[in-house]
Parts: structure tokens; sequence; C-alpha cells
């Protein structure tokens, strides 16, 4: 799902979203809320018609975000008391307020309100933030009238038990899927795969499995591989915005010097209108040039990439092939390293 954080995908038209391919897009409740306010966006007519967008929506409830800014906030049992980081006014996130701001946003799918505990975090803390998450869970259930469908959230940081325990509490609860969340908060990688590792298995197989906030294309792939279905990552626009696009041999540098030249496209492997219509070249000027267009190219190209990946990864379980899909997309994207050792095409 690309994110569009304050209901616009950055340098994308709802338009050029739907000709990539998305069905699905991800807005935060907290960032709404403040700017342009829920009543708003609820007069309007709701999300949907607010910013022209025909798929459905996905809306983070905003713990992440609220949690995020320790210096900002207050919590207890019942919900957190924050400042906004516009103009310090002060607001009151609880479980019954989040779901009544989500349901006036109108999205399709809905989270509940959780406890992010960061990394590191001793056990004490985690578990604590845990045990928060499954009361405000409850409070979600409960507050929540609408047809949207609603998802919990597992937390326990990077610890086995409290990742089982929350597995079991959060699936017992019939939400209609679940997220795990708590990670990608600057956790090792691996630590990452194994909170996946320590969940998935005691998740209902007939709910959609949820990983928030994740990842790289690599991660895409080792976590499809361990029976998640759902994502959402900042990195396809926030690096196209900064010159690095991803292609079918790794993940480039488009402001290298080693493009200044080059008259082929960005990835020759790629179908997109960007590497049908343009080059290297052009693309490494429009960024020393400071052109706006370099970042609404490089973030098409970024997103039609992952759509595409995502694509070919539900052909490779459909045809029962997703371990070579797996092995050969791989060494593929990673024959860059080679070529960068060699001299070609300089690398990120």
């Amino acid at each position: 799902m690309p994110v569009g954080t304050q209901g616009t995908v950055k340098a994308m038209s709802q338009e050029e979203l739907t000709d990539i391919g998305f069905e699905v897009v991800l807005a935060n409740t907290y960032h709404l809320y403040l700017r342009p306010g829920h009543e708003l966006i609820a007069r309007m007519g709701g999300l949907h018609k607010f910013m022209g967008w025909n798929g459905a929506i996905l809306t983070d409830s905003g713990g992440f975000q609220v949690f995020s800014l320790e210096h900002l906030r207050r919590i207890d049992d019942q919900g957190v008391i924050f400042k906004s980081y516009i103009d310090g006014s002060e607001h009151e996130f609880t479980p019954e307020r989040v779901i009544e701001i989500q349901e006036a946003i109108g999205a399709d799918i809905i989270m509940a309100f959780d406890e992010c505990a960061p990394y590191p975090a001793t056990h004490e803390h985690a578990e604590r933030a845990m045990k928060r998450t499954h009361q405000w869970a409850e409070r979600c259930k409960n507050a929540h009238r609408s047809d949207q469908a609603l998802f919990g959230i597992i937390q326990g940081s990077v610890y086995p038990d409290l990742r089982e325990n929350s597995a079991r509490t959060i699936a017992e609860m019939g939400f209609d899927g679940i997220a795990i969340g708590g990670v990608s908060v600057g956790e090792p990688k691996d630590l990452m795969f194994k909170a996946v590792d320590w969940t998935v298995p005691l998740l209902p197989e007939d709910k959609p499995r949820y990983l928030m906030g994740v990842g790289t294309p690599e991660d895409l792939l080792n976590a499809v591989t361990r029976g998640v279905d759902m994502f959402d990552c900042v990195l396809p626009t926030r690096l196209g915005r900064n010159g690095s696009l991803y292609t079918t041999r790794g993940r480039i540098n488009i402001k290298n010097a080693g493009f200044a030249e080059d008259s082929s496209p960005v990835d020759p492997d790629c179908d997109c209108l960007v590497c049908g219509g343009y080059s290297a070249a052009y693309l490494r000027h429009l960024y020393k040039a400071e052109e706006i267009l370099a970042a609404r190219l490089a973030t098409y190209h970024n997103l039609y990439f992952y759509h595409k990946l995502m694509r070919e990864i539900r052909n490779a379980i459909e045809g029962d092939v997703l371990s070579d899909f797996k092995r050969e997309f791989l060494h593929k994207f990673h024959e860059h390293r080679a070529k960068a050792d060699s001299g070609l095409r300089t690398q990120d």
C-alpha cells in the first residue's frame, strides 16, 4: 500500500496511482486529525471523495506517531494527551476517540489504537505496552459501530514470550484482520523477522496479516514466504524523491556521475512509462537541476516497481513457484553489487 499520510501519496496524483494498478492506499489518522480535521473531511463526504480516490483506504490509528513524539505527550491507561506538532495545542487520543475519528474519515480498513514500545525497550516496558495495547484493543472493538474492517495490532517488541502472548490474545478477539506492529522501529533485521516467525503461526489462516511499515523488496519477499499478506512503507516514495531508484538489478543512486551520459532506461527490464520514455541521463539531469519532475518520475518508477513485484509474487504463489521466484529475483536484484565492484554503473 503506498503511503499517503496526509491524504496524498507524495508527488503522485490519484490517477497515476490507479494507472500503476494500486487498489488501496494508506492514510494517517493523527495527521488528518490535526490537519485539515476529521470533521471537515466528514463534511466533505469522507476521505475518498475529499481526495478524489476511487480505491480503498486504510487508516493507521496514529499510535506510532503519538508515541514517537515522546517529548510532546503523556500516557496512561485511559489514553494519550499530546501536543500538536503544528501549533502546540493539546489533544487527547483514547481508543474510543481514535475509532470515532477513523469512522468520520471513512476509511475502508481502520486500525485499533495501540502503544508501540520503542527499540530498545526493557522486557518490563514492552510487557506494559503490550498489556495496554490489549486493553485498548477491547475498547476499540466495543466502540466500533461502522461496517469498516477493524484490524487489531500485535505488540511485544523483540521478546518471544510477549509476541506469542500478544498474537494469541489479539487473534482471539475476532478482528477482521491482524497487524504485526512494533517492527521496523530500529531493531536489527534478524530480530524483525524473528518477531514475524514467533507471531504468524499463531494467527488464523482466514484473516489477512499486515506487517506494518515494511519494507525493502527483500523484506517483502522474506515476509510473504513467512505468511504475511499486506504491507505499507514510505521507502519507494521517500527514496524516489531523494534520487534512489529500485531496479531489477538493485537500487541505484541516479545522481551519481556514472549516469551522466547513460542513454538507456534506468531499468531496461521495466515497462513503466518512465523507463519507456526517459533515459537515466535525463533523470540525473533533472535531479542536478533540482526540477520537480525528477521526484515525480522517480516516485512513479519506484511505486511501479513495488506494484509489479507484488503482482509477480501473487502469480508465483498461484503457480506454486514462490521459492523459485524468490531465488531468481534476489539473485538478479543483487547482481548490481558485482557490477559496482567492477566499476560499471555506479551504485548506492
